[in-house]
Parts: structure tokens; C-alpha cells; sequence
């Protein structure tokens, strides 16, 4: 039976409404395009954002972190921060 209180139409500001687990790789793009990276254990954090060329670092990010951001790889050099979630 459908729940008309689930049937709200979805942006990329909207809360996500599914999850998950990302594991970095220094090749292959992301599965999908997430609106947001959880970090559930915090170190350093490379990224290809969707709409960049080139790698950026995110250092010294705290366990629990959240991330509006929308990368499009995650790389494994580099990266120390760990229990990475794709928020959608």
C-alpha cells in the first residue's frame, strides 16, 4: 500500500532519502552522485568533484562529519578517513 506522506518529489537540497557505503578507489568513479559524504571515522578525505578536473583534499576531518558536497570519485590515495557514506 503506497504512503502518500513518502511521495514528495526529491532535488538535491532535499533530505536524502537513501544511503550508501563507499569504499575510495583511485579509478573508478562513484556509483551515483551523492548529495552528501557522512564520515564516520575522520582522517583526510581526497575528492574529484562532478563538476572539476582536478583532486581536492579535505584534511583533518572529524569522526561524524557530514559533507554537502556531490564528488564524483573518491580516491584511495590519499584518503585515511574511513566508514564513508553516499547519502542520496
Amino acid at each position: 500500500m503506497p504512503n502518500d506522506k513518502f511521495a514528495f518529489s526529491d532535488s538535491v537540497t532535499s533530505p536524502a532519502r537513501a544511503g550508501f557505503s563507499l569504499s575510495p578507489d583511485d579509478t573508478a568513479a562513484l556509483p551515483a552522485v551523492p548529495k552528501a559524504i557522512y564520515v564516520g571515522s575522520g582522517g583526510d578525505l581526497v575528492v574529484q568533484m562532478v563538476d572539476s578536473d582536478a583532486d581536492v583534499v579535505l584534511r583533518n576531518l572529524a569522526d561524524g562529519t557530514l559533507l554537502a558536497i556531490r564528488p564524483a570519485f573518491i580516491r584511495a590515495a590519499g584518503t585515511t578517513a574511513g566508514d564513508i557514506v553516499g547519502l542520496l
